[in-house]
């Protein structure tokens, strides 16, 4: 299987947090399926530390960089994908990653229920 981590996955995975379910955590340790982070959550991350909203490790980009996920760059196409979504959730950074997964054919695994609501290639797990 093809995974895109929605980015609060991408940062409980680093944190080792217990918000992570098991579900979560097997899917994304299974050396069958191939884990992919997109630039976008990279750009929500960023912003959001700039802005006060969220803490990270001093060690957040050397863990990252030594986990064997794929980037998923943000390509034109992706933004395309943006406009032809139901509005089901409003928040910009969610909607991009869905776009970017059902662009690529990619599972899109998320804790978030609206994201959820996209439809069967997002994989809620909680």
């Amino acid at each position: 299987m093809r995974i895109l981590l929605d980015t609060h996955l991408i940062l409980w995975w680093l944190a080792e947090n217990p918000s992570l379910s098991p579900q979560a955590l097997a899917l994304i340790r299974d050396p069958e399926n191939t884990i992919f982070f997109s630039a976008v959550s990279l750009w929500e991350i960023w912003l959001k530390l700039s802005l006060g909203k969220l803490r990270l490790p001093s060690e957040f980009e050397s863990k990252l960089a030594a986990e064997s996920f794929e980037h998923l760059p943000l390509t034109a196409a992706h933004t395309r994908q943006i406009a032809l979504l139901p509005w089901r959730h409003r928040d910009p950074f969610d909607r991009m990653l869905v776009a970017q997964a059902l662009a690529e054919k990619l599972t899109l695994l998320t804790a978030d229920e609206n994201v959820a609501q996209y439809g069967d290639f997002v994989r809620l797990v909680r």
